[in-house]
């Protein structure tokens, strides 16, 4: 959005309003917001009229990634994702899901229009392509390449490391305590599960941790948060085409899913919080995960035994 502002504004001089959907939860964002001085405004606070133009940036119409219902018209869906959305009508569409990072696809804009990159835009960018480039194996080509070299110059590096080292609120570190009790390993795939689930991020951010385990291929976390199964799905195998495999599972329950070969999420309805309706939903999920894995090992053994989870609490 940073960097889509500048070009329209640098371009065609036409003012740009940032949104603002939702908290944002992830610390290392909230950073981000911080030190570059990003002004955004709540979507609930816009002021729509007919010459408003919306530009939909790293989502799609109707995939219940955003709150966005029609108030305005979309003028441009610019995107990598998976995830398939309404995009009839829409005018302009880039949506280039072999590319590693929406961020990736407007410096190339920036570059080929000659527009200059100022340092708050580049610093902006290249932690966009740096974040959704991170694990193993990367899901980059020569778009996202040749972003990074471009932005790597001109970026503030400081404010890079600031935002990387983000400090974590107590609530990552409760999450991740509750993840690694609730863990279960089938084979290569580990799944994790937090019942309470402060903010979706965290799921994420917990399943980054989880996919490093020696053995593992598959990473799964899934969290309660505000009446849904909030999920998040790592690979480290090349073409693990994971956005494929989870939305075709989590559709068949009634939720929405999406992503890339090898990071994904999604959410499953649930009918109330309480432990009975969570773990029936669970116990759903898990086996239709296990099958289109291809993992026949119905029963996991726990991450951490429940005799040393004892130990440590005495």
């Amino acid at each position: 959005m940073v960097g889509l502002a500048h070009l329209i504004e640098t371009c065609v001089g036409i003012p740009v309003q940032i949104t603002q959907d939702g908290p944002i939860c992830r610390a290392e964002n909230r950073m981000m917001v911080e030190v570059l001085g990003i002004d955004l405004t709540p979507i609930s606070k816009v002021k729509w009229s007919d010459h408003t133009a919306v530009v939909m940036v790293d989502s799609q119409p109707k995939t219940a990634r955003h709150s966005f219902n029609g108030e305005a018209n979309i003028y441009a869906v610019i995107d990598h994702h998976q995830t398939p959305g309404d995009l009839d009508g829409v005018p302009f569409l880039d949506i280039r899901r072999g590319v590693g990072a929406t961020c990736s696809l407007v410096t190339r804009y920036l570059t080929e229009q000659e527009v200059g990159i100022p340092e708050h835009v580049a610093t902006s960018l290249f932690y966009g392509i740096d974040t959704e480039l991170s694990g193993f194996p990367r899901e980059a080509n020569a778009i996202d390449e040749m972003a990074l070299q471009t932005l790597y110059a001109l970026a503030d590096r400081d404010c890079i490391a600031r935002i990387k080292n983000a400090p974590l609120p107590e609530t990552f570190y409760e999450s991740l305590l509750q993840a690694l009790q609730s863990s279960f390993v089938y084979d290569k795939l580990l799944i994790s599960w937090i019942h309470e689930l402060p903010n979706p991020e965290l799921c994420s951010q917990c399943v980054d941790f989880m996919v490093r385990l020696e053995g593992i291929r598959w990473a799964i976390c899934a969290g309660v948060h505000d009446e849904q199964l909030t999920l998040s799905v790592r690979s480290n195998v090349p073409r693990a085409q994971a956005g494929e495999i989870l939305r075709n599972v989590v559709q068949k329950m009634g939720g929405r899913a999406g992503g890339h070969d090898r990071r994904a999420g999604g959410f499953l309805p649930l009918p109330s919080n309480s432990r009975t309706a969570v773990e029936q939903v669970q116990s759903e999920f898990r086996t239709r995960i296990l099958k289109a894995l291809q993992i026949e090992e119905p029963r996991g053994r726990r991450l951490v035994s429940r005799g040393e989870m004892m130990r440590n609490l005495l």
